[in-house]
């Protein structure tokens, strides 16, 4: 009896190293998702994602692509699944209806199964018609769009899962300032009607991303209380008064669908967020600004003017995202709820009932050794810095040190260890990546400053595999032992 009452100790003692006990928090508001991006040098292993959307309540999770790990991390969950097509990837269905049909298969059908993921839509694209993209997608999306529809059709999913395009704001605009003003840009109108006629026969949703951060940081001149929802600026349109600019902006593309004949089209926010670095008006206090002020108005179900009731969206995003294109400006990596290693960076009640917490933190995570590639004070020659700094930065994340920013306000040896440590730990700690022609140097003691944190890597897949190896061969090991007892 003790024997047995020993063996099976040690076996429930192993199996809680390596498994999570899942316990939801408080309930999030119905509606509201989260955008997982990984465009990380280290992202955090899907698993543990997946562990921390469960212990924080979230429910529906928009994705970039359609990974087949990262679905298959997501099957048997129960969150409801936004699968992407990135825009470079949109052509392998825009031609061929037999290969939108493979793709299909391959990436939506296959994992329809009993206990499988429950997937809802397919963002086509992924805001295509982005100026900057100098018309590269646009005679491709709304082939894309429709032979993806005609594929779910076909493998008899198509009226349970819906494929849209997620859509930038810029898409629409209004020549007088004002939401009644709204219609399409001249450039793709004739594309974007043929979409939304599309959509609405099909029963699709309109997805749109609307940041108000972006107003403010575009605009030199906007009203910072306009980009939150506490009142002050206030316009009026047609005996209606706005008082934010996330509510102005909606309406204007409810004005817009209205004058192009599909006044009912469902819409729902792709993406809205607040960044919290690489800009002074991007850090913690004024994202959670933000976030309350968007979760209170959500709990009150007022919608927006035009479309009273409960909105949906994707607050954006989940994680810090270190390899992002910083072309819109260095806040493109820090738009997460969570740092990069899944820690919360702020308060916040997605319930929207204001009883603010910190999110549950990501759990088993691993760093590497804690080690920080740091300047060399002893062999510091001036004249070499600049260069090796710019080295550095050009192939790691130095977002942090721009004005404004969360590190911003140290002294030139701690902006050059910190561009130093972004490097070596994005090198994964290899001692190569800590050298800068002699100026730097390894050291052991945690190199953070203040405010500013010097991060360490997480991890990466293949030595995780390693340590679970041998987490696996220990654990054998001890139940063999336990056995001959």
């Amino acid at each position: 009896m003790a024997r047995t009452g020993l063996l099976v100790w040690s076996y429930c003692l192993i199996l809680a190293s390596v498994n999570v006990v899942h316990v939801l928090s408080s309930t999030v508001l119905p509606g509201i998702g989260v955008n997982w991006g990984t465009m990380a040098s280290n992202p955090l292993p899907r698993n543990i994602v997946v562990n921390m959307l469960k212990d924080n309540g979230i429910t529906k999770v928009k994705l970039f692509d359609s990974d087949s790990p990262t679905l298959k991390a997501l099957a048997g969950t129960g969150i409801e699944v936004m699968v992407g097509i990135p825009n470079n990837q949109m052509s392998i269905v825009a031609g061929d209806i037999e290969d939108a049909e493979d793709w299909v298969k391959e990436n939506i059908t296959a994992y329809l199964h009993n206990g499988g993921v429950d997937i809802k839509y397919v963002a086509v694209g992924n805001e295509p018609f982005l100026s900057s993209y100098n018309n590269t997608y646009d005679n491709i999306t709304f082939p894309a769009l429709q032979n993806v529809q005609k594929a779910l059709d076909k493998a008899g999913v198509g009226d349970k899962i819906k494929a849209t395009v997620a859509l930038n704001a810029d898409v629409y605009e209004s020549l007088s300032d004002k939401p009644s003003g709204g219609d399409f840009r001249k450039d793709i109108k004739d594309i974007m009607i043929q979409i939304i006629k599309f959509l609405h026969q099909n029963k699709a949703p309109f997805v749109v991303n609307i940041y108000p951060f972006l107003s403010l940081y575009q605009n030199a001149g906007f009203p910072f209380d306009y980009a939150f929802f506490d009142g002050g600026k206030t316009i009026s349109d047609k005996n209606v008064s706005y008082s934010n600019v996330f509510d102005a902006n909606y309406d204007t593309l409810v004005w817009t669908l209205k004058k192009n004949g599909v006044g009912d089209l469902k819409i729902i926010i792709g993406e809205v967020g607040w960044p919290t670095d690489g800009n002074f008006n991007a850090n913690n206090k004024l994202a959670k600004k933000f976030y309350d002020g968007l979760l209170k108005k959500l709990v009150a179900k007022k919608g927006t003017p035009l479309r009273p009731g409960q909105l949906e969206l994707y607050l954006f995003g989940l994680i810090d995202e270190n390899q992002k294109s910083i072309a819109p400006g260095d806040f493109e990596r820090h738009w997460g709820l969570f740092y990069y290693d899944g820690k919360p960076k702020f308060p916040i009640d997605l319930s929207g009932k204001g009883n603010d917490k910190m999110l549950i933190a990501a759990k088993g995570v691993q760093y590497m050794s804690p080690r920080w590639c740091v300047l060399n004070e002893e062999n510091k020659n001036l004249s070499m810095i600049a260069d090796e700094i710019s080295y550095a930065c050009s192939s790691a994340d130095c977002t942090s040190l721009g004005y404004g920013s969360s590190c911003s306000k140290m002294d030139i040896d701690g902006n050059v260890s910190y561009a130093f440590n972004m490097y070596f730990q994005m090198q994964d700690q290899g001692d190569y990546a800590c050298n800068f022609n002699g100026l730097a140097m390894i050291v052991k003691t945690n190199a953070s400053r203040g405010s500013c944190l010097f991060p360490l890597q997480l991890v990466g897949a293949g030595e995780r595999l390693e340590l679970a190896y041998g987490v696996s061969i220990i654990a054998g090991l001890m139940l063999a032992f336990f056995s001959l007892m």
